[in-house]
């Protein structure tokens, strides 16, 4: 198979994989289970009773369903991002017999980032939510979390960090011949998926942080987040978007720390 035919494959395989992902979301977020894709409390839902029937199973299965909610919404939203490092690695391995295996070893080493970092955010987001909780000042000021995250997003975009993994991630031809040589092959493959993924993950990792505060598991907001980190790592002059998106998220939230104190 040379590497027209085989893009013909993987182009159709990668769009039908990005589509299913986002159908389910949507499916998903329209079911009576949405509170484990929203990351609220679930004990109310109907599946709660049965899960009390497993051991541990009030903790276990919510940790699967919002483990499986991150894996879609890493799917949907990151592995469009990706495309362009992942069919330029299989034209590179074209010639290959194990071309395929070693392409889907790319996608589970940058899927096993994401997810990695999908966990540690969860982990924060439960603590926070549990502080504020305990917390009634902070509580009753909850408005200044979201600002605070959003403030956060919009200077990091100035980051000189931010540039350089943005770099990374829009020289895929680049980054896969320094990153990948054969020797052995699966274990290449998986390492180069992993470190574009974190690099990946320097990049984006505060805009992925701004589904918990304006609704994680929030459709329309995946398709605009997604769509942006989409625009900023692949078209042309897509490094343009980082400083312009900075200064509308500073805004944003310079405007709810208005509003909020108005309020006070």
């Amino acid at each position: 198979m040379n590497a027209t035919s085989s893009s013909r494959v993987f182009v159709p395989l990668a769009i039908a994989m990005i589509a299913a992902a986002w159908i389910t979301l949507w499916m998903w977020d329209s079911s009576p289970y949405a509170r484990f894709l929203h990351h609220v409390d679930w004990s109310e839902a109907s599946l709660a009773e049965l899960c009390r029937l497993i051991p541990a199973g009030d903790t276990i299965v919510p940790a699967m369903l919002h483990a499986a909610a991150w894996l879609l919404t890493i799917v949907a939203m990151m592995l469009p991002t990706v495309l362009p490092l992942l069919r330029t690695f299989e034209r590179l391995t074209a010639a290959r017999a194990d071309r395929n295996r070693l392409l889907l070893m790319v996608v589970l080493g940058y899927l096993a980032v994401w997810s990695v970092f999908g966990l540690a955010v969860d982990a924060g987001d439960a603590g926070l939510h549990a502080l504020v909780r305990r917390t009634p000042w902070l509580a009753w000021h909850g408005w200044l979390v979201g600002a605070i995250v959003l403030a956060l997003a919009g200077a990091y975009q100035f980051s000189s960090l931010k540039y350089r993994c943005l770099d990374k991630c829009r020289s895929p031809l680049m980054f896969v011949s320094e990153q990948w040589r054969g020797g052995n092959a699966r274990r290449d493959s998986l390492l180069l998926g992993m470190r574009h993924g974190l690099f990946c993950v320097g990049c984006c990792w505060l805009l992925m942080c701004l589904m918990f505060a304006v609704g994680a598991g929030n459709v329309g907001w995946m398709l605009a987040l997604g769509a942006v980190m989409a625009v900023e790592k692949n078209l042309p002059h897509g490094r343009r978007l980082s400083a312009p998106l900075g200064v509308a998220l500073l805004g944003w939230a310079a405007s709810i720390v208005v509003t909020g104190l108005r309020l006070v």
